[in-house]
């Protein structure tokens, strides 16, 4: 029984972090919506929602969205459905080098896409990829992968034992038993999946800086940062933009939370 005061102190704990964790976000907010004149001593008085269509407008943020959102959208869709398959053959089947063959996968977390950016930078070039979309999606399709495998065998190892039976007693095969029983039930395990691979992938900033050159392929971090350098050294207006690039996720975020955070917790508690 958790007496009144130590409710008390977890709840100024929480709350000291809260600000903690509150206060950049808070800060960028109030720079992006002071006036560009004044943006570095974030002044309040008047409210600039200007910047944003100012920030939008000389940033170019248009295209950079459209190229992050068509990236992003393809790299979650394949590495979605490219770690379930690998995550349901890796925690359902037994077969030779399994565990070999996973072990490697995973290095596709521990290796750092610095040690790998030059060498996959070249091997592209190699076969005229470089300065197209494949270049950018691809890499990090790979990434994903790696996660995602690792993630959805944990939670396919996890899973009911006696609801497969059943299903395979029904007639069910694996492609069935699959498709209609385990990934309505991994529900919350995917979307994590989904959630964490569409913020890596709209923040990715290393491997569109590398793999393009054309203005067309730059995605919205990218241009953030040529928006930075080029267009404007407004504190407001970078801050605007910033704001810009980071909305998306936290709307996919806040959409999915509940979904979020229930394969959070279900992940460790299993």
């Amino acid at each position: 029984m958790i007496s009144r005061t130590e409710r008390s102190a977890n709840y100024a704990v929480l709350a000291l972090f809260a600000v903690i964790a509150l206060f950049p976000v808070l800060l960028i907010l109030a720079t992006a919506l002071s006036p560009d004149a004044i943006g570095a001593g974030g002044s309040l008085r008047s409210l600039e929602f200007a910047n944003f269509a100012d920030a939008w407008n000389q940033g170019r943020f248009g295209s950079y969205m459209r190229t992050s959102v068509i990236v992003a959208v393809l790299v979650v869709a394949l590495s979605t459905v490219f770690s379930i398959l690998a995550g349901y053959a890796f925690g359902t089947m037994q077969f030779r080098g399994s565990e070999v063959i996973f072990y490697l996968l995973l290095l596709g977390i521990m290796v750092p896409a610095e040690a790998l950016v030059v060498a996959l930078y070249f091997d592209l070039r190699t076969l005229g990829l470089t300065n197209t979309l494949v270049a950018i999606v691809m890499p990090q399709v790979a990434q994903s992968v790696a996660f995602g495998t690792f993630w959805m065998r944990a939670y396919f190892r996890s899973s009911s034992r006696e609801v497969v039976e059943a299903a395979r007693i029904d007639g069910a095969g694996h492609w069935r038993t699959l498709w209609r029983v385990l990934v309505p039930m991994g529900r919350p395990a995917i979307t994590t999946m989904i959630v964490l691979v569409f913020m890596w992938t709209w923040n990715e900033f290393l491997i569109p800086l590398v793999m393009a050159t054309d203005e067309s392929l730059r995605t919205a971090p990218l241009g953030l940062a040529f928006f930075q350098g080029q267009y404007t050294s407004g504190t407001s207006l970078l801050a605007a933009g910033a704001v810009l690039v980071a909305l998306p996720v936290v709307l996919v975020y806040l959409f999915l939370q509940r979904h979020f955070i229930r394969g959070m917790v279900e992940g460790a508690v299993k």
